[in-house]
């Protein structure tokens, strides 16, 4: 199944910061939208931000915004989320996956219906 691979959560204190991969080792993401989602115990999986590989716009939901922050290393195939100023309510399992069809972020969010190649995601949590 092709899928993108999701590493570097793990257990962090309030305040403090990680960095999330994301890689593609068999998709292609130059000239597409990537975005990073998380999905909180009991509730639906939420878009956090997204990057355009074709233009380098960005998007990021107000949660976040000032926070993290999203960009790519198109050679490695690899798109990062740098999560800094973490808060409790950041604990979560971060996915990515690839906007369909679309190289460019949508101006009204990162949906989820809207992207394939799900991976397993990483575990993020943030203890207070």
């Amino acid at each position: 199944e092709v899928q993108f691979v999701e590493s570097g959560g793990g257990l962090v204190q309030v305040g403090g910061s990680l960095k999330l991969s994301c890689t593609a080792s068999e998709i292609p993401i130059d000239e597409y939208a990537i975005g990073w989602f998380r999905q909180a115990p009991g509730k639906g999986r939420e878009g956090i931000s997204c990057i355009s590989n074709a233009d380098g716009s960005t998007y990021y939901t107000d949660s976040v915004k000032g926070r993290f922050t999203i960009s790519t290393d198109i050679t490695k195939k690899i798109v990062y989320l740098q999560m800094n100023r973490l808060e409790a309510e950041d604990t979560a399992v971060y996915y990515c996956a690839k906007r369909i069809l679309y190289g460019f972020c949508a101006p009204y969010g990162t949906v989820p219906h809207e992207y394939v190649y799900w991976g397993r995601g990483t575990q993020v949590t943030v203890s207070s």
